[in-house]
């Protein structure tokens, strides 16, 4: 039974993000970013697979080690094998996670890290960073969909950007499923994604669409096929290109509206920003002042302007 409801967003995250003394050396990884700058915006639900075997803190470090196709967690010296309790832990853990609307791992973690974690051959030193973390598999093999991200690759703008537009229109289309699916509430959303998607991938976006013109048959099949396809284009960055052509179709709502100068104004905007010379947040600032003044529902109810609070400071990656 899902548990998505109204409240804040609730987000996974690797317990020694939030300074929690669970690293093998009795540490932590504390995230100021985690912990200050967007902690008011959501719950977290910490997690530290090594504490929750019961492993202690400080305690040996593990590593993973690969015999053919078979991962194994050991102590570099073999006095230690985690491997049977951190799957079973894993496999039970994440079926308890289908409320999170999103989930931020620790880098190279042998249970946590997403990507790039050292793998070495069994038995030996050599080692090649190809690895995923345990856990981190289980939880994005069970829930291919969910915005997952590394702590640190969140210091990147775009990827920033990228990630917390995919947990709030993940969260969003949890919350419509939630009430309860209706031919109408999904072709709403759809039509309220439609800015946002073609930001992402247009070709996509147009391929989408057809999914969605004949809903006679299993509602929450053609949901779940719909939004396999919605997610995998918003894991597509957007473009500036994209960008700019998503703006210029907005734009075209206003053309009975503005004035000369006001057209003007906002072609220009669009403008620079293509050119690089000022950031989106610009050309959107001044599409929701004439919005305000020129009210176009089918324009106010685009995600695109409005994707997630302004605090959490995203509209300056592009």
């Amino acid at each position: 039974m899902s548990q998505f409801n109204s409240d804040k967003i609730q987000i996974g995250i690797s317990a020694c993000l939030l300074g929690e003394k669970v690293r093998f050396d009795g540490g932590h990884k504390a995230s100021s970013y985690c912990r200050k700058e967007i902690a008011e915006h959501f719950d977290y639900v910490p997690v530290c697979p090594e504490m929750a075997i019961g492993m202690g803190a400080p305690r040996k470090s593990i590593r993973l080690e690969k015999d053919g196709d078979i991962i194994f967690v050991k102590s570099a010296d073999g006095s230690v094998d985690v491997t049977d309790k951190l799957n079973e832990f894993s496999d039970k853990k994440v079926e308890q996670l289908n409320f999170l609307g999103g989930y931020i791992l620790c880098a190279k973690s042998p249970t946590c890290g997403m990507e790039r974690v050292t793998e070495y051959k069994y038995g030996t030193n050599n080692g090649w960073k190809s690895g995923i973390g345990v856990y981190a598999r289980k939880l994005m093999e069970r829930y291919p969909l969910l915005p997952v991200e590394e702590e640190g690759r969140l210091h990147d703008l775009p990827i920033r950007e990228n990630f917390f537009t995919r947990v709030y229109a993940y969260h969003d289309w949890h919350m419509l499923k939630a009430s309860g699916f209706t031919k109408s509430s999904i072709l709403d959303f759809h039509a309220r994604y439609k800015y946002m998607l073609m930001a992402h991938n247009p070709k996509l976006y147009r391929e989408l669409g057809p999914l969605l013109a004949d809903m006679s048959g299993d509602l929450e099949k053609i949901a779940e096929t719909y939004f396999t396809g919605f997610m995998q284009i918003l894991k597509i960055k957007a473009t500036r290109k994209n960008h700019t052509s998503a703006l210029q179709h907005i734009q075209g709502y206003f053309k009975k509206h503005l004035s000369s100068a006001q057209k003007a104004e906002l072609a220009e905007s669009i403008l620079k920003y293509n050119q690089g010379l000022q950031p989106i947040l610009v050309p959107m600032t001044l599409i929701n002042h004439y919005l305000r003044e020129f009210p176009t529902p089918y324009i106010e109810n685009q995600v695109y302007l409005n994707p997630h609070p302004q605090e959490l400071k995203l509209r300056y990656a592009y």
